[in-house]
């Protein structure tokens, strides 16, 4: 873009048809924006909102050429692009966040390396290519560990647990036997995430630092701000720039850490993963931040100054799965709730439907159990 923004009345292309791509559609919208999905689904979600749509296949040269000549910029929903499609593109024009972030988040073993090689803390890993690779990591790592395939899963999809020693080929058979990482488990306090934005030229935004609540290995609640000493919260804010400075990054990242206990911790903050798009757990921002994720992702793609991440309001963010999002007309009657809903046409277990945000005021939101 060498330091020229996309004005209002341009286009941003956007990679994936899901409800992320749909908000991303929307903020862009608001900014004076057109944008132009690219996905091979017949009934996407983001497509109802946005100007154009091409329905394809990702490894389709033809159609992601016509696409990206039809765009100023391609952006991504999702972080598993194929480095085929990520590669016809940037041959075309700009796509943001860049190959390093993609190559990065797609392999586990290759996320670790870059945090082992940058100094930040992880829980123990080893690659897993064999049998022997793998009952010699589980005498190192020991039990209970968890055993993930290196690319793609989400959700929990893609791993099995290692309660015993004798139960590691089992489990490697339970995920196909396919290239995988095994990690070990971390005692830890809570789950935490932070949500960082940085532009093209350097400038970084990181939203305060949130705790996640998961159910059946799906994220169920974001609460903002997390309860933290706010020497820990920066230190997470820190943690997140970083990540997104030595990425050379543009666009909104999502970082997932654990706060281990304070007792004996000299660093109480490892990372897990890393999402280089916007992310489940920053959606409360739309409701709770005068520029949301989804607005600050797009500015930071077309080259806008990035907005204040400051809230006006603690939230707790509320997944929709399945037929949860049936309720919509209560859910709408209570009183400070925002309700969202990504137009999907099947509501299936485990599927994501919606969210609400429950706002209260700064200091105001009560307690929430994981229960």
């Amino acid at each position: 873009m060498s330091g020229k923004p996309i004005a209002p009345g341009g286009t941003v292309g956007i990679l994936g048809g899901g409800q992320l791509g749909r908000m991303l559609a929307s903020a862009a919208a608001e900014m004076g924006l057109h944008t132009h999905i690219y996905c091979p689904d017949e009934n996407a979600p983001a497509a109802e909102v946005a100007a154009q749509y091409t329905r394809a296949e990702y490894e389709d040269e033809a159609a992601l050429t016509r696409f990206a000549e039809s765009v100023d910029a391609v952006t991504y929903e999702f972080e598993n692009v194929p480095a085929e499609t990520a590669r016809i593109l940037s041959a075309h024009g700009i796509v943001r966040p860049g190959p390093l972030a993609l190559a990065t988040a797609q392999d586990r073993i290759v996320e670790k390396n870059f945090m082992q090689a940058n100094g930040i803390l992880t829980a123990p890993f080893a690659d897993i290519t064999d049998e022997a690779s793998l009952r010699n990591a589980v005498e190192n790592i020991g039990t209970p560990s968890v055993l993930k395939t290196r690319r793609f899963g989400y959700d929990g999809k893609g791993q099995a647990k290692i309660m015993a020693p004798e139960d590691a080929i089992a489990a490697w058979d339970e995920i196909g036997r396919a290239p995988a990482i095994l990690e070990g488990f971390v005692s830890f306090e809570r789950e935490i995430s932070v949500i960082v934005a940085r532009g093209e030229n350097g400038e970084t935004a990181a939203y305060d630092p949130v705790e996640n609540i998961h159910k059946n290995h799906i994220l169920d609640r974001t609460l903002a701000p997390a309860a933290l000493p706010e020497a820990v919260a920066g230190e997470a804010c820190a943690i997140a720039a970083r990540i997104a400075a030595e990425l050379d990054y543009v666009g909104v990242m999502g970082v997932e850490m654990f706060l281990l206990p304070e007792a004996g911790a000299e660093q109480r903050l490892l990372v897990n993963e890393i999402a280089p798009r916007v992310h489940n757990s920053g959606h409360w921002t739309m409701d709770a931040c005068a520029v949301g994720q989804f607005e600050q992702h797009m500015r930071a793609v077309c080259g806008w100054p990035l907005g204040h991440p400051q809230r006006h309001s603690d939230a707790v963010m509320t997944n929709l799965i399945g037929d949860e999002a049936d309720g919509w007309k209560k859910l709408a009657a209570e009183p400070g709730t925002a309700i969202h809903l990504y137009g999907k046409a099947e509501a299936r277990p485990g599927r994501k439907m919606g969210h609400t945000t429950k706002l209260y005021p700064l200091g105001k939101r009560p307690p929430v159990t994981s229960s």
